[in-house]
């Protein structure tokens, strides 16, 4: 590389520098709101100075564990009802542009295909990184999941890592959507070697690597979009110039952003713990109050006279202690309370009420009796539905769409599955979490309830009804796998995976 293409290389690692200290810039003020957030329900992902020490304890001045517990529990139903661990939560079916029979053809093909993706995703470390991440995204209302491939040979294609907040800048696109996306890293001489083994470094960072082996360099990874795609770049900030360490092209982006709820003109989104935080933070300090009431209750506060003879120093209230007084003198006595404190109970049951509704751990918390009918259990899943509806709806869009969709493009690219075109029109994702499966549940309820009304009638109006079409309507809707269904005889010259091949070749 000459010196100008040298000079013009270091001219864009410096762009891509100084967007990221602008977008930096414009996350200040939500800094000292996340740390907030963190401290009172989440300290172990605290990032604050004195929290600094890995392994030690993170909640010396908490006194009332309920937002900790429900931003738990909230995390696991997260999980439970979007990504289940060891439960194929997606599959692959055929697009509206495809006709009746060339779908049929194509469903054994789609099931194979969700298979070996889940296949993946369960040998991965997916499960673990996800669940970090919900736990960031319920306390500071933005997450990230970096998605990236391993080498060939390893146990799973797919390697996930859940990126701190405090590491995370984002740009937003004109579309609304998370565009551009930062991540600062601080690696030792080793771990730059290996996350960047044809990184040409410089003989003074060598050299310093070798010297202090425990030393960090600072790296900046950024992913922009870029012509329809998006570009990885990796940068070192050295003193003297920017050294670049990696660079590439992605289809989709391996760093996945998703958001808990957004306001307009907002890059990072708001989170359930920001909207109970004034409850937590007073649930907080009247447990701290009451704590303190009852120690003084427990021991009480005494009064003495100074009469040479009693000496407060070397008084112990304990049981069987027996204090010398004068002759005559009044000794230890009790000093009155001028109030109590009971309606402080009242105050944090209230407070502590409030942080569970806020935190949705009453609506996905165990059910609260054992003899709950089915029309009850019904009821309840709609009400999660209802509560979690634009949630569910922004998570789609912005984590789970963009996961199986850059699980499919790795994986075809590795040759493990057909090169088939996963574009909406020839193959669409077909989602089967349990929330999923709860919003399609009363399409199918409307359904069973119209076929008794139907069959009621007499045989002249049940034979208007299309068996076949309706039987496949209620297996869709309930995620059944097609192999399952009784499917007609097709033409031999059908022309899905037969013949030319016509859809495995659309890209």
């Amino acid at each position: 590389m000459n010196m100008k293409d040298n000079i013009e290389e270091t001219n864009r690692l410096r762009k891509i520098i100084e967007r990221y200290s602008r977008a930096k810039l414009n996350r200040q003020n939500w800094e000292s709101h996340w740390e907030d957030c963190y401290d009172y329900a989440l300290p172990q992902r605290s990032d604050s100075s004195q929290f600094s020490v890995l392994g030690g304890r993170r909640t010396q001045n908490l006194y009332d564990g309920t937002a900790m517990d429900a931003v738990d529990q909230l995390a696991s139903s997260l999980l439970g009802h979007l990504t289940p661990p060891w439960t194929q939560w997606f599959g692959f079916k055929a697009g509206p542009d495809l006709s009746e029979s060339e779908a049929q053809k194509l469903a054994p093909v789609l099931e194979d295909i969700g298979r070996k993706v889940q296949s993946h995703l369960d040998r991965s470390n997916f499960s673990v990184e996800i669940h970090q991440c919900f736990l960031d995204l319920a306390v500071g209302g933005t997450s990230m999941l970096y998605f990236e491939e391993t080498a060939i040979g390893e146990y799973s294609a797919f390697k996930f890592t859940a990126v701190p907040l405090q590491d995370v800048v984002l740009e937003e696109g004109d579309n609304g959507f998370l565009d551009g996306s930062y991540r600062n890293l601080s690696l030792t001489l080793k771990q730059l070697q290996d996350r960047y083994p044809n990184a040409d470094l410089p003989l003074h960072l060598l050299r310093e690597g070798d010297t202090n082996p425990h030393n960090t360099f600072d790296v900046l990874e950024s992913v922009l979009p870029y012509k329809g795609a998006y570009s990885f770049t990796a940068i070192l900030n050295d003193e003297s110039a920017p050294i670049l360490l990696k660079e590439g092209k992605f289809n989709s982006s391996p760093a996945i952003a998703f958001r808990w709820m957004k306001s307009p003109g907002e890059v990072y989104g708001r989170s359930p713990v920001m909207k109970a935080l004034p409850d937590i933070k007073t649930a907080n300090k009247v447990v701290e109050l009451i704590l303190k009431n009852a120690s003084i209750a427990a021991t009480g506060i005494w009064q003495a006279d100074d009469d040479g003879v009693l000496n407060p120093a070397n008084i112990e209230l304990v049981p069987g202690a027996i204090i010398p007084k004068a002759v005559g003198s009044q000794g230890l006595k009790p000093l009155e309370m001028p109030g109590r404190f009971d309606v402080s109970e009242l105050v944090l049951n209230d407070l502590r009420g409030r942080i569970r509704h806020a935190l949705l751990s009453d609506q996905f918390g165990p059910l609260s009796s054992k003899n709950m009918s089915a029309t009850e259990v019904l009821e309840r899943s709609s009400e999660m539905t209802r509560l979690l509806g634009a949630t569910y709806g922004r998570l789609q869009s912005e984590l789970l769409t963009p996961l199986v969709t850059r699980a499919f493009s790795i994986l075809q690219r590795r040759g493990e599955i057909p090169d088939i075109a996963l574009d909406g029109r020839y193959v669409m994702l077909d989602y089967r979490s349990p929330l999923a499966r709860i919003q399609g549940r009363g399409h199918v309820q409307n359904v069973l309830t119209w076929l008794n009304t139907v069959s009621s009638m007499g045989a002249p109006a049940a034979g208007s009804i299309n068996v076949q079409k309706t039987v496949k309507f209620l297996a869709e809707s309930l995620s059944v796998p097609g192999e399952l269904i009784q499917q007609e005889l097709l033409p031999e010259n059908s022309p899905i995976l037969g013949g030319d091949n016509v859809i495995l070749e659309q890209k």
